[in-house]
C-alpha cells in the first residue's frame, strides 16, 4: 500500500518542473452564469469572463478530460506527486470515456487512483479548461494512447472528502496502474507552485472558480 511521507516545507502530511512549455485557453464566450453557488443557488460564483470554453463539446482536438479538486474538513486541497515526472504534483485527473458523463467520470477517476469513494461533489466549473501538450509530452502519448492530441479539454469538479485518511490508497483501486508516490493536504498557493508549468495556468484558474469553497 503506498504511503504519505511528509513533507519538510510543506505541513501538515507530505512533493515534482518542465522546460518553457506551451500553453494557451483558446478564447470562448464566457458562461459565467451558470455556475451555481449551492450555498445560494441565486448568486452565481463566475462573475467574470474567461479564455475557456463555455461550450458544452469541448475544442477539437483536444482529449475530453475531468479535473477533481478534492478538499479536506480544513479546506486544504488534495495533491499526490507522480511517479513519472521527478518533482511535479498534481490533482487527480483522467479521460472521459465514450458517452460517459463528465461527473461521473471524476467519481470514477477519483476512486482509479486514490481509492476514495466518499467524496461528495460540492460544485462545477461552469467551461472546459484547455492546455496543450509540450512537444516531447505530445510525442510520448501519441505512442501511449494511439492517438495525436493537441492538449487536453478538462471539465473541473470540487469534492468534499467525507471519508477517513485510511482510506486514502495511492494504489487506487486496483483496475489502473498506480500515477503517485505520495500525497498532502495542500493550499491552494502550494498547488499551483508544484504543479509542471504548462499545468500552471489551468489550475490558476481553477482556483480562482472554486475560491469561494477555499476561504
Amino acid at each position: 500500500m503506498a504511503l504519505c511521507r511528509p513533507l519538510l516545507l510543506y505541513a501538515p502530511l507530505h512533493r515534482f518542473p518542465v522546460s518553457n512549455p506551451t500553453f494557451f485557453f483558446p478564447e470562448y464566450p464566457c458562461y459565467s452564469c451558470k455556475f451555481t453557488n449551492r450555498r445560494n443557488p441565486q448568486t452565481p460564483f463566475c462573475r467574470t469572463c474567461c479564455s475557456s470554453s463555455s461550450m458544452e463539446a469541448p475544442p477539437q482536438g483536444y482529449r475530453r478530460n475531468v479535473g477533481i479538486c478534492l478538499i479536506n474538513s480544513s479546506k486544504k486541497i488534495f495533491s499526490a506527486s507522480r511517479l513519472d515526472i521527478p518533482n511535479a504534483w498534481q490533482m487527480p485527473q483522467g479521460g472521459i470515456d465514450d458517452n460517459e458523463d463528465p461527473k461521473v467520470a471524476a467519481l470514477r477517476e477519483l476512486k482509479e487512483e486514490t481509492g476514495v469513494s466518499s467524496a461528495e461533489v460540492l460544485a462545477e466549473a461552469p467551461y472546459w479548461l484547455t492546455y496543450d501538450f509540450p512537444p516531447e509530452v505530445r510525442e510520448k502519448l501519441k505512442h501511449q494512447w494511439g492517438s495525436d492530441w493537441k492538449g487536453q479539454a478538462q471539465k473541473w469538479f470540487l469534492l468534499k472528502f467525507t471519508g477517513k485518511e485510511e482510506e486514502i490508497n495511492l494504489l487506487g483501486d486496483g483496475t489502473e496502474k498506480p500515477e503517485f508516490g505520495e500525497w498532502s493536504w495542500m493550499t491552494p498557493e502550494q498547488i499551483v507552485e508544484l504543479a509542471v508549468d504548462f499545468k500552471k495556468p489551468v489550475y490558476k484558474k481553477v482556483l480562482e472558480v472554486f475560491a469561494p469553497y477555499l476561504q
